[in-house]
Parts: C-alpha cells; sequence; structure tokens
C-alpha cells in the first residue's frame, strides 16, 4: 500500500542520529505490517536497513538475532547450527507458523514480528520459549535489557517507550542446547494460530519449561525443577494463567483455547517424560 502521508525517509548510518522522537515518526524495518494499511499519523520513516546489522551472530554464549533479521534469514540458518544446539529446528518450526506467504519471510523481520506484540506471532513464541532477552535501545539513557516473556505486556502491548528501539535478541546456549516439544492448533491448514505451545527440558538438570503463546492476550511461561505429574501441570496453569488473559476472537474462544493449552501441555509432557 502507498502511504501518501510520508513527506521524509530517513536512513541514519547509527540509529544514536536520532536524536529526537516526534509522534509522527515510526521505525522502519521489512514494513509487511506497515505499508499494509494506512498510517494516518506517520509522516516520517526511518529506515533501519542503512544501520547495517549482522542478522545472526553465533557464539559459544548463544545466538543474538539482530532485530532486522528476516525470517527467511533464521529458517535458513538452522542448516548452520553447531551440532549441540538441539533445539535449533524449533527456528523453522515457528517460521512455519505465520499467518503469511514464503514472499513475506523475504521481507518480515524477527524484530518486526516480536514489537508488534500480537498474541500470535510465532517469533515472540520462539524467543520467548527459548528464554531470549531483548536488548533495547531508548532515544535517552542507557541501552536496556528485558526478557522477552517480559517485553510482551497484552494484545498488540510491549514495554517499548516512544522512540525506543529493540535493538537484538540474544538466546543463550544453555537453552539452544535443550531438547524441545512443540503444538500448535489453527483452524485452517495455513490460519492463524489459536494456540501454541512449546515445552523445553534441560537434558543435565531435567528443568521443564512450558511456554504457552496464542492461546492468550500475552505470553505465560511454567518452570519446573523436573517434569511434573499431569496433575501438577494442570493445576499450575490454572494458578497462573487466569481466564480473562485467554484470547477471544474469530479464531477460538477463550474456553477452547483453554482446552487446547490443557490438551497440548500434557502431550509435550509425556513426549519430553521420555
Amino acid at each position: 500500500m502507498d502511504l501518501n502521508t510520508i513527506t521524509e525517509v530517513r536512513r541514519p548510518a547509527d540509529a544514536a542520529a536520532i536524536t529526537e522522537w516526534e509522534k509522527s515518526y515510526a521505525w522502519l524495518a521489512g514494513g509487511t505490517w506497515l505499508f499494509s494499511e494506512p498510517q494516518i499519523d506517520t509522516q516520517t520513516l526511518i529506515d533501519l536497513e542503512s544501520l547495517k546489522w549482522p542478522s545472526l551472530t553465533p557464539s559459544k554464549d548463544g545466538l543474538e538475532i539482530a532485530a532486522t533479521c528476516k525470517v527467511v534469514e533464521l529458517d535458513r540458518f538452522v542448516e548452520k547450527v553447531p551440532p549441540e544446539w538441539t533445539a535449533a529446528p524449533l527456528f523453522r518450526e515457528c517460521c512455519r507458523s505465520f499467518l503469511a506467504s514464503f514472499k513475506i519471510w523475504n521481507e518480515a523481520t524477527v524484530g518486526g514480528n516480536i514489537c508488534m506484540s500480537l498474541p500470535a506471532g510465532p517469533m515472540i513464541s520462539l524467543t520467548t520459549a527459548l528464554e531470549g532477552v531483548c536488548m533495547l535501545w531508548p532515544r535517552h539513557g542507557k541501552p536496556r535489557e528485558v526478557a522477552v516473556i517480559d517485553f510482551v505486556i497484552g494484545n498488540h502491548r510491549n514495554v517499548l517507550e516512544p522512540g525506543e528501539l529493540l535493538r537484538s535478541i540474544r538466546l543463550p546456549a544453555s537453552a539452544l542446547r535443550k531438547s524441545y516439544a512443540f503444538r500448535r492448533f489453527t483452524l485452517t491448514h495455513l490460519g492463524r494460530s489459536e494456540a501454541l505451545i512449546i515445552g523445553t527440558r534441560c537434558p543435565e538438570e531435567g528443568r521443564f519449561l512450558l511456554t504457552i503463546t496464542a492461546a492468550t492476550v500475552r505470553p505465560f511461561q511454567l518452570s519446573f525443577k523436573n517434569t511434573p505429574p499431569a496433575d501438577e501441570l494442570k493445576r499450575a496453569i490454572d494458578d497462573t494463567v487466569p481466564f480473562s488473559l485467554y484470547l477471544d476472537d474469530v479464531h477460538g474462544s477463550p474456553a477452547h483455547r483453554k482446552n487446547l493449552t490443557y490438551y497440548f501441555a500434557e502431550q509435550i509432557r509425556r513426549e519430553l517424560s521420555t
């Protein structure tokens, strides 16, 4: 879509060059949402491509994913990961959970999906499950780190301040070495996720982590020292996720989403217990 309110496109060499922030400004990454509907209050786009951040930076400590990393780059990266990163195939599972064609993958960014903060955002599911930490750059002040689980606070709501920029998401090597189980439900084959549940388990310590997304307005995470019994897991879901925070829209009712969460959580528990 043409954005006929835009009067300026800025391409800074460094994010620090944007010293002031106006309500009419918007960061531009892939632009797959920005150009999908009128932006009547936006007059200036600030193109992040000009910053030339490396998309993916692996190290012994884990993986840094630039906010500008394309979804297609993350999908292809699975073929290059160290063999000990047993959770890396989860990248591909989540990339294939977009309500979008492969054409969108070539423009859509990991950071853009996280910053949209929609319940069904699969990059939120991925980075939350793998214990990701966001590096945020405010317009004034020092950079700050926020865990992805705390970054998204509601449906289309997050902790970003005006003008604040998501620079990257860091996934720790310890999370990438875990075993995982993935479950997703949609009303149609290529539809929006009604529930996307991921479990991970540490092979050395046995720690079990269940991440609930898409079914709820924001991510929820349950942590156990070891894989819990079925009744304990179900009780923990009830204690952690208020019924009022299950999403209610055309893709599913709160009651259905809650039942899917129980159903998939038990499947995941059994899979990771073996």
